[in-house]
């Protein structure tokens, strides 16, 4: 860990990340209670998320090639100053009409779809392959510390000061990771050079291929369960804790406390763990712990009891996330990372897409406690498919992990700073 802070590109990405997310945060939980508090609808909610979601679908191709064939330092600070401009529609608040609030919350999905494959495809330039899992581990623990910032400042400064204040905090976040990103990186490895016209579909088939296909589909029931949970949270702490907008914010800032702890130690200890171990288990843990938190309004709706649940199920949620992202990284190779990546997020965005308008249609028919139970077992089946395919091959996955770095390290040339 000391290794990989001591980097001075790996530890400028990385605090320009903890800013970027922050940012982002605080307008994924912001918004989706304010349309919800404006509305009164779980159904707009829905619609919301879809809508934001979509564009990070339909410009999957285009962001892995984007982050294949640029600079990626230089891509993501030109993403940070289109997040800027876009967002400024929102100054005008309540006077805006909800139409137009679709329509940032899609251009600021565009972008993001460009910003997170290329961030991803850039760490292992800065750390090289061998230390990738470490350094995902130690983004995963920013990541928690924007979520904790970034979730309770977006529901404190909606329930204080409006969305104008919220638009204000996120663009001064924003401001300060593009800050970051404006200087060169030095890199410890350089990728291969891409094609001039590169293979749009290379993310596609390397996804439906046999190293990757079983953690695709853990990956698509997780999204689904994740897209249920955007609408279904809102509902869950407004309508049965009878809780407020800041307490939304609270609950789900909270969860950043037990991926801390979860993000050093995928750092540290569990480095050496096979990546789709920590996928299953931790998405199998996180559907136990989900399953106890929906089911315990019928005994106490204190809050306080919820703030702990909550930073428990932020552990395995990151131990999960960063064994998908180290696995995917070490079997795309350096020179398709942007497009392997591109195209999983892109999955991950139709899944949730498609979680949040299962969830928005039917809670009225079923209540929302049935539709909880459900998205918390979708989190345990995607779990059992990872360790399904990573216990009947654990050995020979293990020997192909290592020959796939052994070969990175063999095609990647020596630092260079870009």
């Amino acid at each position: 860990m000391r290794k990989l802070l001591g980097a001075p590109g790996f530890a400028r990405l990385w605090v320009a990340a903890f800013f970027g997310e922050t940012a982002e945060w605080m307008l994924q939980v912001a918004l989706p209670v304010y349309l919800f508090v404006r509305t009164g609808s779980a159904v707009t909610t829905a619609l919301s998320i879809v809508l934001g979601l979509l564009p990070a679908v339909l410009l999957s191709p285009v962001a892995g090639v984007v982050a294949d064939r640029w600079d990626r330092r230089i891509v993501l600070a030109a993403v940070c100053a289109g997040q800027a401009v876009v967002v400024l529609p929102l100054l005008a608040g309540a006077e805006l009409p909800v139409a137009a609030v679709y329509t940032v919350m899609a251009a600021q999905a565009g972008l993001a779809s460009v910003f997170e494959p290329a961030r991803s495809a850039l760490v292992p330039e800065l750390v090289g392959v061998e230390d990738v899992t470490a350094a995902n581990g130690l983004m995963s623990v920013n990541g928690s510390v924007a979520r904790l910032a970034g979730g309770w400042a977006g529901g404190a400064l909606l329930g204080w000061g409006g969305l104008d204040r919220v638009v204000l905090g996120y663009l001064a976040a924003l401001a300060l990771c593009g800050t970051l990103l404006a200087f060169p990186f030095r890199r410890t490895a350089v990728r291969a050079p891409v094609p001039e016209h590169p293979d749009w579909l290379a993310g596609i088939r390397d996804l439906a291929g046999k190293r990757l296909r079983a953690t695709s589909l853990s990956a698509g029931l997780t999204s689904m369960a994740q897209g249920m949970f955007l609408v279904l949270f809102v509902v869950f702490v407004l309508d049965i804790l009878r809780g407020s907008e800041a307490d939304a914010g609270l609950l789900r800032g909270v969860q950043a406390i037990g991926g801390l702890a979860a993000g050093f130690a995928v750092a540290t200890l569990a480095r050496r763990v096979a990546p789709k171990l920590l996928q299953g288990w931790g998405l199998v843990a996180a559907g136990l712990l989900s399953l106890a938190i929906w089911n315990l309004p019928g005994m106490t709706t204190m809050l306080g009891v919820y703030v702990g649940l909550f930073m428990a199920v932020g552990a395995p949620a990151v131990v999960s996330g960063a064994g998908l992202l180290s696995h995917v990284q070490a079997e795309a190779g350096a020179d398709r990372a942007g497009r392997v990546l591109s195209t999983m997020y892109a999955l991950m965005a139709a899944g949730t897409a498609a979680g949040s308008l299962l969830a928005g249609a039917l809670v009225a028919v079923t209540g929302p406690t049935v539709l909880l139970n459900v998205q918390a077992l979708l989190h345990v089946s995607a779990g059992l498919v990872a360790l399904g395919w990573g216990t009947r091959r654990f050995r020979r996955s293990r020997a192909r992990d290592a020959d796939t770095v052994d070969q990175c390290r063999l095609s990647l040339p020596q630092a260079t700073s870009t």
